[in-house]
């Protein structure tokens, strides 16, 4: 084989040293109460009036990023500060008003645990929500009964940033009855 004389031969390339990495200690994680983890709500531990644990998160903008393109939601009103501000009128982009519906349902599908189910779900958007603020998510127990072997509760749920209500609705959830298999 002979050289070309216009191809210069491939340069040697040295391989990069190794640097070993400082001793960090890991830090010590306690895993979250999944609902796969958390305590079973039975039909019988409920009643009227028996309010849903709240579920508080702060939504920054990087979730929100995330969640308008797991959606394709390519509204600028949730990325876009200035279009938010100058086109929409409002004073930050917004959270996404699905999002707010998924973790309203997330509160109400931990508390009903890993044998529950979520059979209705029902809600409005009836305000905004602006990334960096507290919202608190939950409901209370308006009705419960016992229909084919499942404890069937009735549910008013809420998605709230303080006294201010966001996301008004309802929902259907079946318990597991206690000894029923």
């Amino acid at each position: 084989m002979t050289e070309h004389p216009l191809v210069e031969p491939a340069p040697v390339v040295e391989p990069a040293p190794v640097v070993e990495p400082a001793e960090t200690p890991t830090p010590v994680v306690e895993p979250a109460e999944t609902p796969a983890t958390a305590p079973q709500v039975f039909f019988e531990d409920v009643a009227v009036g028996t309010e849903l644990p709240p579920l508080t998160v702060v939504v920054d903008e990087t979730q929100m990023f995330f969640f308008s393109a797991a959606t394709y939601n390519g509204h600028r009103i949730h990325y876009d500060k200035e279009w938010a501000r100058d086109k929409e009128g409002y004073d930050d982009v917004l959270v996404q008003g699905p999002l707010q519906a998924a973790l309203l349902a997330r509160a109400v599908t931990d508390w009903v645990g890993a044998d529950g189910r979520l059979v209705t779900f029902s809600v409005q958007n009836r305000a905004t929500a602006l990334p960096g603020q507290e919202l608190v998510f939950g409901g209370t127990v308006t009705a419960a009964r016992v229909e084919d072997d499942r404890g069937m509760v009735e549910l008013e749920i809420a998605g709230r940033r303080g006294e201010t209500v966001l996301m008004p609705g309802t929902a259907t959830v079946s318990l597991p009855l206690r000894g029923a298999r």
